[in-house]
């Protein structure tokens, strides 16, 4: 199945540093929409643009057998690239909030894209080796966790059939060269948070006439540290992370509000009701005991479930990565308190799906830091302005690695 894959690696790698120099942002994911699909279009897929916005689905029939959808997302952070790679991206453009931001593809979605079109490639040249249909989504807007759902509400399985198992991967801060799968949950279910602290603002030389709402907010980030520390059991596991705070315009200036946004990560959904209940209480006690002159607004603005993998059609795709791979390299996942939206083809489909982790970082680099307990320090990881996959041989295990998965279910 792969003898022509050596022969493609060139021109992946090409491609791959196309789109990591030339990201965009959610939704916005328009030259690499075109491109991609045209690649599609070139291998004889039946190829369908702006799904979902800027999504892009691809076809191909091959007989009798199962329908087995590949996906990959496509969309770049708000980050400014610090990697020093040729093929850097220098991109910029407007964020959510209309400010000028640097773009970079810092989470690897230029590798998920590339990988997609080898496999493809392997798949359209070795129609005499499988037969059914391949269902391939170019999905946007993961990182809003908004691309699945809008796909799957443009009818994404009404138009193209609902497919019998869904199949996804990413690359992750691991040996490159190694696949990672894992099932039941994997990647944990996230809510993204908005608090709003309302105080009475007034001169920074009279702060005794103000209540102030950067204190009031400070107090409030120190205290949502305690949830986890003090209110989840060390055996449960959840993530609380104050990522974003603003308040004021001047030093002098004691303005009326803070905002602050979090990501609370959970696995278990009672420790995920009782955190976002603590979170609410902790933002309602700060600003009682500030005297604030209107309760805070805590308001969720993006929540999606954790990823589970189906365990029947996890352990199908194990079992072909460590006959391909070997057990060496076919290893077993830990959980990841990341997010992913890919579960939302399985819950809306009704159908199996697995989502598995193809390591993407130099093995002797992390042989080392691993050797020297510096991987935090000397690994950087996906959302980093200093992270990017090397190119070999992640680029062909990937490939290799979702035309084995979906070659479970084609190749009969």
């Amino acid at each position: 199945m792969f003898d022509d894959l050596p022969g493609l690696l060139d021109d992946l790698r090409s491609l791959y540093e196309d789109l990591h120099a030339h990201p965009e942002l959610s939704f916005a994911e328009h030259r690499t929409a075109t491109l991609l699909g045209d690649r599609l279009e070139g291998l004889g897929y039946t190829v369908t643009r702006h799904v979902g916005g800027t999504g892009v689905v691809a076809t191909l029939d091959n007989g009798v057998g199962p329908s087995v959808l590949l996906r990959a997302d496509i969309d770049a952070l708000p980050v400014t690239e610090e990697t020093g790679l040729p093929y850097a991206s220098i991109v910029r453009s407007l964020g959510e909030d209309g400010r000028e931001v640097g773009v970079a593809h810092a989470c690897g979605h230029d590798m998920h894209a590339a990988w997609m079109i080898g496999a493809a490639t392997l798949l359209a040249r070795q129609t005499a080796r499988w037969s059914g249909r391949v269902l391939i989504v170019l999905q946007p807007a993961e990182e809003l966790a908004s691309g699945a759902r809008a796909m799957i509400e443009d009818g994404l399985f009404e138009r193209f059939g609902t497919p019998d198992v869904a199949l996804g991967q990413h690359v992750a801060p691991a040996p490159a060269g190694t696949v990672y799968t894992r099932p039941g949950v994997t990647m944990a279910a996230t809510d993204a948070l908005r608090i709003v602290l309302h105080g009475r603002g007034g001169h920074g030389a009279a702060p005794e006439r103000t209540v102030d709402p950067v204190v009031m907010a400070a107090s409030t980030v120190m205290r949502l540290q305690t949830i986890v520390s003090r209110e989840v059991a060390p055996t449960d596991a959840a993530v609380v992370t104050v990522g974003t705070l603003h308040a004021g315009t001047k030093e002098n200036i004691i303005g009326d509000d803070a905002e602050m946004t979090l990501t609370v990560r959970t696995f278990d959904p009672h420790v995920r009701t009782h955190v976002l209940a603590a979170i609410a209480r902790v933002a309602e006690g700060e600003s009682a005991a500030a005297a604030a002159p209107a309760p805070p607004e805590v308001t969720t603005f993006q929540s999606f479930p954790a990823l589970t993998n189906e365990p029947g059609a996890t352990a199908r795709v194990a079992a072909a990565f460590a006959g391909h791979f070997g057990p060496e390299r076919a290893l077993v996942a830990p959980p990841a308190t990341a997010s992913e939206d890919f579960g939302l083809y399985a819950e809306r489909g009704g159908i199996p799906s697995t989502f598995w982790f193809v390591g993407g970082t130099d093995p002797e680099l992390f042989a080392r830091a691993l050797r020297s307990g510096r991987l935090a320090e000397d690994v950087p990881f996906n959302h980093s302005p200093r992270y990017a996959p090397v190119e070999d041989p992640t680029l062909a295990t990937g490939v290799e690695a979702m035309v084995t998965a979906a070659m479970c279910w084609l190749g009969g």
